[in-house]
């Protein structure tokens, strides 16, 4: 079976989340990661003995699959530019700032025949996977979501940030 050559283009608090799944995959060659902080993209490369970059274009020709894990507002430029040259995506949500871009996407990656597809992690939460044998039709739901302060996802409202994850769920 051919091994599946990916990249990850974003190596921050959750793009190097990425790279660890990868590099621990048997059918997977992580052969390099990109990020514009370049001991950042050293340091994530270094650990999972694989290459680093400082720009996402070095991995063009290189990857059959890409993680797109940059600032949302990025999103959309990124992803196109691995679709436009080949590349099957994983874009962490939100998938772009707009539903027009998001469109986009989703119409140049099928007018390609490539894959697009958006990571909603919390699908797999194993209380979220419990609660579907339990909760079969919910008359009412109310969600709570409990955390510290992180300075990160404040580059887009708090719904496509952390209630999209709520959203999807249900």
């Amino acid at each position: 079976m051919k091994r599946l050559r990916v990249g990850v283009v974003g190596v921050g608090y959750l793009g190097r989340f990425h790279a660890e799944k990868y590099a621990s995959m048997d059918a997977v060659d992580l052969v390099g990661v990109a990020d514009t902080n370049m001991s950042q993209a050293a340091s994530i490369a270094g650990k999972y003995r694989t290459t680093a970059h400082s720009t996402y274009q070095d991995l063009f020709g290189k990857v059959d699959a890409v993680s797109i894990v940059v600032p949302t507002p990025s999103h959309f430029a990124v992803a196109m530019d691995f679709l436009e040259n080949d590349v099957d995506v994983l874009i962490e949500k939100p998938m772009t700032t707009t539903l027009e871009e998001a469109d986009e996407l989703i119409r140049f990656a099928d007018s390609k025949g490539l894959i697009i597809q958006v990571g909603h992690l919390e699908r797999f939460n194993p209380a979220v996977i419990a609660l579907q044998d339990i909760v079969a039709k919910p008359m009412f739901i109310e969600s709570h979501r409990l955390s510290i302060y992180k300075d990160r996802g404040t580059d887009v409202s708090v719904v496509l940030d952390l209630m999209i994850h709520d959203i999807d769920i249900i």
